[in-house]
């Protein structure tokens, strides 16, 4: 079968989806049905490609050719389809709760919301579906000025200030860093094609690539390491449904799945575990981790709480990424997944909590679960997977972390696993105890309210994804398996 239509039509679609929601900005109601019946047609079409594309002849198109041997190019493999799945199938669940979110808090300027998010998911898709480094450049760029409006949508002083800080660390990193990465790789290799096993040798020489490393990763701001992680907590001034996007779908997956990609399509798994420059990354994914779970211990806004719980799921990515070892690429891969279905979850119960009551800090959710008990147990579901505690889909991409570092023989990042998991606990699973178990102050009558329904269809189905993962994890292993074959 010749997908290669398909490919196309993946790609375009989300465009066209924000060219439609601008055509109907005058009757919401159409607008609406643009938006989810754009995000449900790609998760279909991006299903569809993942049962009929053959890995023996992948497809491929060529958009434009703006530098003789650099092509804007799509093509399919492996760690992009897994990308292209969660982003694709979150996208409409991401559109459900918006509906009832953005009407329920009274926000204004919805048509520019809905465009600025479908041109993101196009980015995203494009990230996805890169053949070159050239293409994912391009499309990460594309991403990170799309969702600039979205950051900013409230428009107060505080937003835009947080605007620029997000735009500037952004775009500051990828052409200091990444761009100079690039322009070095097609200097020494002549091209920047994703190739199986990479296109970089140790025939440059090991200071030379591991220098590159360095400057790809580093450039990859939307990985938030440390001291590049101060833009993800400052977005949390957007909107919930925009925090959803920012941290599951679109912007800090484009950033773990850029590392993930270059390490295996660029260097290969072979140089990358032969380099100082991954061993000192990993160490400081692992230092990152530490550190902002430490961070997210003493935030009191649950949104800032859960931002820095992001960016220290964001290292347990990259650490894989560094390790040089199959099982951390396998489990970092994995991640992707099992994390966008738990984090997005637990920003969804943060607006929904939110929409109901008002409330933004953990200190004032005690007795919470009496009020809002279906929020609540989904932000329970939503924190297990989190730690990585069965029944839920967390559980195997940390054990399979937790494998790439035994065989990388690292025990110090075996003990940064085990030791993160265990703040993990303390910090996002205490919320949900405590919103069960504890008498909100000078309360006797207790009202049950939850958020509207558009919230809790979405969060019922991303919750029924953190348990199915677990229960069904086999086909996202194989696909992630087959990353390394």
């Amino acid at each position: 079968m010749n997908t290669a239509p398909l490919l196309a039509l993946i790609f375009l679609l989300p465009f066209l989806a924000a060219a439609g929601v601008m055509a109907c900005r005058a009757d919401s109601t159409r607008r609406d049905r643009v938006t989810l019946g754009a995000g449900i047609l790609l998760f279909l079409l991006v299903a569809t490609l993942a049962l009929t594309v053959s890995w023996d002849a992948p497809p491929r198109i060529v958009l434009a050719e703006p530098v003789s041997g650099l092509p804007l190019a799509l093509s399919i493999e492996p760690l992009g389809l897994i990308f292209a799945l969660v982003a694709s199938f979150l996208w409409p669940v991401t559109s459900i709760y918006s509906m009832g979110y953005m009407n329920a808090h009274g926000e204004g300027n919805q048509t520019r919301f809905y465009t600025a998010f479908g041109v993101s998911l196009g980015a995203t898709m494009g990230i996805a579906l890169a053949d070159n480094m050239f293409t994912l450049f391009v499309f990460y760029e594309l991403l990170t000025v799309a969702t600039y409006p979205l950051v900013t949508h409230s428009g107060t002083d505080e937003a835009r200030r947080a605007g620029r800080v997000y735009l500037g660390l952004l775009m500051t990193t990828s052409i200091a860093f990444m761009l100079l990465a690039m322009v070095w790789t097609w200097q020494l290799t002549g091209t920047l094609d994703f190739t199986d096993g990479g296109i970089l040798n140790a025939e440059a020489g090991n200071t030379v690539v591991g220098v590159l490393l360095l400057l790809y990763v580093l450039g990859t701001g939307k990985v938030a390491l440390m001291p590049f992680h101060r833009w993800l907590p400052a977005a949390m001034v957007a909107p919930t449904p925009v925090s959803a996007l920012l941290h599951a779908v679109a912007v800090v997956k484009a950033g773990v799945f850029t590392v993930l990609k270059v390490s295996v399509y660029i260097f290969g798994l072979d140089l990358v575990g032969e380099l100082a420059s991954a061993q000192f990354l990993a160490h400081l994914a692992g230092l990152t981790i530490l550190l902002a779970s430490l961070v997210a211990m003493t935030r009191d806004n649950l949104k800032a709480r859960l931002a820095y719980s992001t960016i220290s799921q964001l290292g347990y990515i990259v650490l894989g990424a560094m390790l040089g070892v199959a099982a951390g690429t396998v489990g970092g891969a994995m991640h992707i997944a099992m994390h966008a279905f738990a984090k997005i979850t637990l920003f969804f119960c943060a607006g929904a909590i939110l929409v109901a009551t008002h409330k933004t800090r953990v200190s004032e959710l005690d007795g919470l679960g009496r009020r809002m008990p279906l929020t609540m147990a989904a932000f329970f579901v939503g924190a297990l997977s989190i730690v990585g505690l069965p029944p839920m889909g967390g559980t195997w991409s940390k054990w399979m972390l937790v494998q790439g570092t035994l065989d990388a023989g690292s025990m110090a990042l075996t003990a940064v696993l085990l030791v993160s998991s265990l703040l993990n606990l303390l910090y996002l699973v205490a919320i949900p105890v405590r919103a069960f178990v504890y008498s909100p102050a000078g309360a006797r009558a207790v009202e049950v309210r939850e958020a509207p329904v558009q919230c809790l269809i979405a969060i019922a189905i991303t919750t029924t994804g953190c348990v199915l993962l677990f229960l069904v994890p086999e086909p996202l292993f194989r696909l992630a398996g087959e990353i390394i074959q």
